[in-house]
């Protein structure tokens, strides 16, 4: 099942999941300020390490602007718990297990590796508006330089 991709002015679906220290995260939770939503596949492996790192190390700079960052991927509150203090973030990490959300936002897609076809999350980022809405996606992203990229989208939206 193929999602629909969320666009520009779209409203953010709402959540509620379990992040790193088994606090609820919800949509609702970042009323008022601007959120990064981004979604990355798993925990330790390179490129997802490298982004967390990223938006950790600019996190005070978000802070700022009144930007909270949320990072969310299938792997368990237990396994972002683990993560998070193998590297030092300084970002909450939001479990999906049941993928309703990674659905819901259309990041849960059918993925291919050396021939083998199989679902996965498609490395995506939502800047969302102080008003709920997407201010901005960024889809298939690359991760040198993302996390300046988002920065310098959520400065604009201040």
């Amino acid at each position: 099942m193929m999602s629909k991709k969320l666009g520009h002015g779209d409203e953010a679906p709402d959540f509620e999941l379990p992040d790193d220290s088994s606090k609820m995260r919800t949509l609702q939770s970042y009323a008022g300020k601007k959120l990064v939503l981004y979604f990355y596949p798993k925990d330790d492996t390179s490129g997802c390490t490298r982004e967390a790192i990223d938006f950790s190390a600019l996190k005070s700079e978000f802070d700022k602007i009144d930007t909270a960052i949320l990072g969310v991927s299938p792997d368990s509150p237990l396994k972002h718990g683990k993560f998070k203090a193998k590297h030092n973030l300084t970002l909450a990490l939001a479990s999906d297990e049941s993928k309703a959300m990674l659905e819901a936002y259309g990041v849960w897609t059918e993925k291919s590796m050396y021939g083998r076809k199989y679902m996965g999350v498609e490395r995506t980022t939502f800047l969302i508006g102080a008003d709920s809405k997407i201010a901005e996606v960024w889809n298939k992203v690359k991760v040198p330089g993302h996390a300046e990229a988002v920065l310098a989208a959520a400065r604009k939206l201040s």
